[in-house]
C-alpha cells in the first residue's frame, strides 16, 4: 500500500500543471505578430516623415512668412474697418497690396546692395584663390625660417594649410549647391503664405469643429489663441533681431576695417534666424576672414562678436520678445541639439518654436485637468497619503 502511494506521488510530481492565467501559445504568437506589425508600421511612418521633412519645412516657412505679413494686412484694412467699409478692402486685396509693398521694398534694397555685395564677394573669392594662398604660405615660411623652424615641421604646416584650404573651398561649393536647391521656395513659400493668410479663420473654425461644444471647444480656442500669440511673438522677435544684428555687425565690421563688412553683416543678419548654429557659424566665418588680413583684427572681431552675443541674448532679445516664448538658455541649447539630430538643419530651425508650443499645450493640459503637474505626487511615499492621527508616533 505504501509503495503504491509512493508511486502515485512520483507520477504526480512529473506532471506539469499550468496556471489558468498562463497565456496560450496562440495568444503569444498573436502578441509577437502584432508587435512586429507595429514596429514595421513605425519604421514605415518614420521613413515617410523623413522623406517629407523638406515639405514640412517649406510649410512652416510659409506660416512664418504669413505671420510677418499679417500686421501689414491689418494696418491696410484698419481705416476701412473703422469707417464700416470692409467690402471695399477685402482681405485678399489687402494681402495682395501687402505683397506688392514688401517685394517692392525688398527689390529696391537688393538692387542697391547687390553691386556692393557682388564686389566684396569677388574680392573675397580672389583673395582665397590658390595664388593668394601660396603667397601667404610663402610669407609664413619666411617667418618660420627666421624662427629657425625645421623643414619637416614647415612641410607639415604647409600640408595642413593646403588641406584646410581645400576643405573650405569644397564647403563653399556645397553651400552654394544647397542654396541653389532652395531657390524655387522663393516662389512657393509666398504662394502658400497667401492661402494661409486668406483662409486663416476657416482653418481655425475647422479645428474648433473637431471638438464638442462647451468646455472642450472653449479650451481649444484658448490653446489656438496662445499658439497664435507665441508664434507671432517668435517670428516678430526673430525678424527684428535679424535686422538689428545685421545692422550692428555691418557697422562694427566697417569700424574694424574689414574689407567685406557689408557681405559679412548681411550674412550675420540672415544666420541670426537659425538659433545657436547661425551665430556660431557667422562668428567662426567672420573671425577667419578677419584673421586672413591680420591677427589683431581677428582678435578684435572675436571680442566684438562675443560682446554682441551677450548683449543680444540677455538684453536685446528679452525686450524684443516680451511675451510668447520664455525658455531657459539650457532648454534652447538642448532643443537645438535634439532638432539637429532628428531633422538636420530644418530641425535646428524649428526646434525652439516646437518646444515653445509644447510648453503652451502642457500649460493648457494642466489647467484643463486642474492639476499642478502631471508628475506631481508620483514619487511621494505612500505614507504621506495616509492621514496621520493625533497622538500617533511620528518616525
Amino acid at each position: 500500500m505504501a509503495e503504491k502511494e509512493t508511486r502515485e506521488k512520483k507520477q504526480t510530481a512529473r506532471r506539469v500543471f499550468l496556471d489558468p492565467s498562463t497565456p496560450s501559445f496562440g495568444s503569444i504568437v498573436r502578441v509577437v505578430i502584432i508587435t512586429l506589425v507595429l514596429i514595421a508600421i513605425f519604421d514605415f511612418a518614420k521613413s515617410i516623415l523623413a522623406s517629407l521633412t523638406s515639405l514640412f519645412f517649406m510649410v512652416i516657412l510659409a506660416i512664418f512668412f504669413a505671420y510677418l505679413i499679417e500686421p501689414l494686412v491689418k494696418m491696410i484694412r484698419r481705416p476701412f474697418k473703422e469707417r464700416g467699409l470692409d467690402k471695399m478692402m477685402p482681405r485678399a486685396l489687402a494681402i495682395a497690396i501687402s505683397y506688392v509693398l514688401v517685394f517692392t521694398v525688398l527689390g529696391l534694397a537688393i538692387a542697391y546692395a547687390a553691386p556692393l555685395i557682388s564686389n566684396q564677394a569677388k574680392a573675397f573669392g580672389t583673395n582665397i584663390t590658390s595664388t593668394s594662398i601660396q603667397e601667404q604660405i610663402g610669407n609664413l615660411n619666411k617667418r618660420l625660417d627666421r624662427m629657425r623652424i625645421s623643414d619637416d615641421i614647415q612641410s607639415k604646416i604647409n600640408e595642413r594649410i593646403g588641406e584646410f584650404g581645400d576643405y573650405t573651398a569644397s564647403l563653399i561649393g556645397t553651400a552654394a549647391v544647397v542654396v541653389a536647391s532652395y531657390l524655387p521656395w522663393l516662389i512657393l513659400v509666398p504662394i502658400l503664405a497667401f492661402f494661409f493668410l486668406k483662409d486663416a479663420n476657416l482653418f481655425r473654425i475647422g479645428i474648433l469643429r473637431l471638438f464638442p461644444s462647451g468646455r472642450w471647444r472653449a479650451r481649444m480656442e484658448a490653446v489656438l489663441y496662445d499658439i497664435n500669440t507665441t508664434l507671432a511673438a517668435y517670428v516678430r522677435a526673430q525678424m527684428i533681431s535679424c535686422f538689428l544684428i545685421g545692422l550692428i555687425c555691418t557697422a562694427g565690421f566697417y569700424a574694424l576695417g574689414n574689407n567685406y563688412a557689408l557681405l559679412l553683416g548681411i550674412l550675420a543678419g540672415i544666420f541670426e534666424f537659425i538659433p545657436l548654429v547661425g551665430p556660431v557659424t557667422i562668428g567662426i566665418l567672420a573671425t577667419f576672414v578677419a584673421g586672413y588680413e591680420s591677427g589683431l583684427q581677428a582678435l578684435l572681431t572675436g571680442i566684438f562678436l562675443a560682446v554682441l552675443r551677450i548683449l543680444q541674448d540677455y538684453v536685446l532679445y528679452p525686450r524684443i520678445v516680451r511675451e510668447g516664448i520664455h525658455l531657459h538658455p539650457l532648454a534652447i541649447i538642448l532643443s537645438v541639439l535634439a532638432g539637429e539630430q532628428i531633422a538636420g538643419i530644418p530641425g535646428v530651425f524649428l526646434s525652439i518654436p516646437i518646444v515653445a508650443l509644447l510648453t503652451v499645450i502642457y500649460k493648457h493640459v494642466l489647467e484643463h485637468l486642474g492639476s499642478k503637474g502631471l508628475f506631481v505626487g508620483l514619487l511621494d511615499p505612500k505614507e504621506n497619503e495616509k492621514e496621520v492621527k493625533p497622538g500617533s508616533p511620528v518616525l
